[in-house]
């Protein structure tokens, strides 16, 4: 198989394998709970294992663009909507255990956390703002909204992205290590969106003379 133009058989093989990767934390939380490893707190170890899970594969979604140009592997394209739906997966889990398990549907104090708590208020933007995101990755609904209009919806990941790294910074409160890294890693994504898009448009720029 060539991983520069592998065929119709492999994408769907890597398609499933991926599918499977992604789904492993999710059975290794089940797992842990059945074999009583889910540490003393199991439910913010769940609620915060969902949450790392969530933010990582949002990066890594990502970075499929910026792999697909720097590599040269336009197939890269085929395997994104998959992880980004991984990654509201791992979210919605992330958002009901909080909403279900730790505040157990107490929507009084479920307001006042989203209002008073700001880790709480940043996280929660995030989540909704994703939803739309996930409730158009269909090529249906690409096709109803238009290519421009899905575009310019789905930009809004970047915000998303941001908002899910200022949660996890906040949420710590002593080893800022972790969301350091997401932060650095989302840094580079936006850089190198930032350098393809002033690529793009010098070279929008210097054809214009030529086709005058």
């Amino acid at each position: 198989m060539s991983f520069k133009r592998p065929d119709q058989t492999s994408i769907a093989r890597i398609k499933a394998t991926l599918f499977v990767v992604c789904l492993m934390p999710f059975a290794l939380l089940i797992w842990r709970g059945f074999t009583g490893g889910l540490t003393a707190n199991p439910i913010e170890f769940i609620t915060h294992s969902l949450g790392w899970w969530a933010l990582a594969l949002l990066l890594v979604t990502l970075s499929v663009t910026p792999l697909r140009r720097l590599l040269d592997m336009p197939w890269l394209l085929r395997l994104r909507r998959m992880l980004g739906l991984y990654a509201f997966f791992y979210a919605s889990l992330h958002f009901l255990t909080w909403l279900v398990v730790d505040q157990f549907f107490d929507w009084q104090e479920i307001v006042k956390d989203i209002v008073k708590r700001p880790y709480i208020t940043v996280g929660f933007s995030a989540f909704v703002l994703l939803i739309p995101l996930a409730a158009t990755s269909t090529n249906a609904m690409v096709r109803r909204l238009g290519a421009a209009r899905w575009q310019l919806l789905h930009r809004l990941v970047y915000v998303i992205a941001t908002l899910g790294v200022v949660h996890f910074w906040w949420l710590v409160k002593k080893d800022i290590s972790e969301p350091a890294l997401f932060a650095a890693v989302l840094a580079i994504l936006l850089g190198v969106r930032l350098i393809f898009a002033k690529r793009k448009r010098a070279v929008a720029t210097s054809a214009r003379p030529h086709q005058a």
